[in-house]
């Protein structure tokens, strides 16, 4: 996402001033960091919101000030933002729960480790998830733990789910999904550690470097992946056009694709997984 709002901000001359907290899940930070822009009387504010309800005060507070706001990948409530960028996390979701089914052949008890409350781009994905997956015949066992926003919360949450599932040297589910990165890294972790990965039909969601090393060795079905370097470039494009006096859709869905061992070589894909 940085790579394309750094592309964007070059090709219109413009300053762009990249900030986060240093954790993910630190609302706190981001909403000090959404306000410290307001303060600085900024142009306008691309924001990426770590929860929908928290982020709404000052995301207001800056609109009030006079600062026009996009969003970009997870959305705001009861906010009136100018734009909102992202994918379309109830479909890509439901990309996730059609691939499970196909995998199992319509049949199964899978289970899903949800991200974290609050995130609307995942509970939008989990909710698309689900219902495909039902849709497609699957039996969903376990689906209200969270893995929270680091790779070792999700990881230890992982540990704890797969226990419950346990069966000899298996495991008596045939299929789980993980809605984010940090999700899917931990769930995969979970299962290497307890030499299981590869024993049950897996899709995940975004891209690592181990996840994608995972989905080549057949550990990992599949990952749904977004296209972040597009919202990154779109917002800013769109932040300009809207600072010269320009209109601006309200809406724009900047697309998922399912990325498996037959197709992870594609220079689609590559472009889809960025700069290295």
């Amino acid at each position: 996402m940085q790579a394309g709002a750094n592309e964007a901000a070059a090709a219109n001359n413009v300053e762009l001033i990249w900030k986060a907290p240093e954790k993910e899940d630190d609302k706190a930070g981001q909403i000090q960091v959404v306000e410290n822009f307001t303060v600085q009387k900024v142009d306008g504010i691309i924001l990426a919101p770590l929860d929908e309800e928290a982020l709404g005060t000052p995301a207001k507070e800056a609109i009030t000030a006079g600062i026009p706001i996009i969003i970009v990948d997870s959305g705001l409530k009861d906010v009136e933002t100018k734009s909102f960028i992202a994918t379309d996390n109830y479909v890509a979701g439901k990309m996730g729960g059609e691939r499970l089914a196909k995998a199992l052949g319509g049949k199964g008890d899978v289970i899903m480790l949800r991200y974290a409350e609050g995130s609307a781009s995942t509970m939008a994905r989990e909710k698309g998830f689900l219902e495909a997956a039902k849709a497609g015949g699957l039996n969903v066992v376990s689906e209200e733990q969270h893995g929270g926003a680091t790779r070792e919360t999700a990881q230890t949450a992982s540990e704890n789910l797969i226990s419950r599932f346990k069966q000899g040297d298996g495991l008596k589910i045939q299929g789980i999904f993980c809605p984010n990165e940090s999700t899917a890294f931990g769930m995969l972790k979970a299962l290497q550690n307890a030499k299981l990965a590869g024993k049950v039909k897996f899709v995940g969601f975004d891209s690592s470097k181990e996840l994608l090393e995972a989905v080549s060795s057949g550990e990992i079905e599949g990952l749904v992946l977004q296209n972040p370097a597009r919202m990154g470039k779109e917002a800013v494009e769109k932040m300009v056009a809207l600072l010269k006096g320009g209109t601006i859709e309200k809406n724009v869905d900047t697309g998922a694709k399912l990325v498996d061992k037959d197709n992870m070589n594609s220079d689609e894909v590559k472009a889809l997984l960025g700069p290295k």
